[in-house]
């Protein structure tokens, strides 16, 4: 197939000699058209070329690992040569620098019995003005805790305190006279109650209220299964606002802490700061006239 190709190929360069002859006027294009075809024709001799495929690591080789293709040689490769280069130009830099060249370290450093100090740069700000500075922060984070903790408020005088769970967390404790009383003791009868209210928390009304009074509120399952579901998610907010209330606490502390440490007065430091306390100083006693 290759000597056809080869063939077929002088057939086409002696008909596109003759119309070179004839024709001087569209040379380009058909310049531009054998171009195309013989790059088309490389591209379909290609497809039938059969793939070259690397062998896999012998069997009885299996212990020294995988078989290091010519992709993996390939990246190791590239890998060696980048960090050469790498190496060359800054050998070539350090040679190349001049030590008397000007750095901008040169306006902020200055030597000093042979060793390099940095200038401490001027501060903008006066400790006073960063005093007032932490006293506005304070400020303004216990305003917002003052707000949380009024939330907080309201909404524990609106759920008064509900079980999300129905779980009895205190106990009440009855006394009788004699044993026999402690045997038959009942303790839907000892409330005047329904057995089935017994077990409840809150909203426990009596026999006579149950007879006489009509029911206000919710009576039927899906109401009531939908009004528990409100009052978890009422109880999972109160918690939420709880823990910010605290949150903005710490923070109101640790700002009074860095408050206090501006004033030059000794101090030692007993504990470090965590995330739910601040640190804390103890401070050298001073009579203040």
């Amino acid at each position: 197939p290759r000597e056809r190709t080869a063939q077929n190929h002088s057939r086409l360069c002696g008909v596109y000699k003759f119309l070179f002859t004839f024709f001087p006027i569209k040379q380009s294009r058909i310049c531009f058209q054998i171009f195309t075809a013989m790059s088309s024709f490389r591209k379909a001799l290609k497809t039938k070329t059969r793939d070259h495929k690397e062998r896999s690591q012998l069997g009885f080789r299996k212990h020294l690992g995988l078989l290091e293709k010519k992709k993996d040689y390939k990246l190791r490769a590239d890998d060696y040569h980048r960090k050469q280069k790498t190496i060359l130009a800054l050998r070539k830099k350090a040679m190349d620098k001049n030590p008397d060249e000007f750095n901008f370290k040169m306006i902020h450093n200055q030597l000093k019995d042979g060793v390099h100090m940095i200038k401490p740069e001027e501060s903008v700000m006066t400790d006073e003005q960063k005093k007032m500075m932490r006293t506005q922060d304070i400020r303004y984070v216990e305003m917002k805790r003052v707000s949380e903790m009024k939330k907080i408020e309201r909404m524990k005088s609106e759920l008064h305190f509900l079980d999300v769970n129905e779980e009895k967390k205190n106990k009440h404790v009855f006394y009788v006279d004699s044993k026999k009383e402690v045997e038959d003791f009942d303790l839907a009868t000892h409330l005047n109650t329904v057995p089935a209210l017994v077990d409840r928390v809150y909203n426990r009304p009596t026999i006579e209220t149950l007879t006489h009074k009509s029911i206000l509120g919710a009576v039927e399952s899906k109401s009531i299964k939908k009004l528990a579901k409100q009052r978890k998610q009422q109880y999972l907010r109160l918690s939420e606002r709880i823990d910010r209330e605290q949150e903005m606490f710490v923070i109101s502390q640790k700002i009074q802490t860095r408050k206090d440490l501006q004033d030059k007065v000794k101090k030692v430091k007993v504990r470090k700061e965590t995330s739910t306390a601040p640190a804390i100083y103890r401070f050298e006693t001073k009579r203040k006239r």
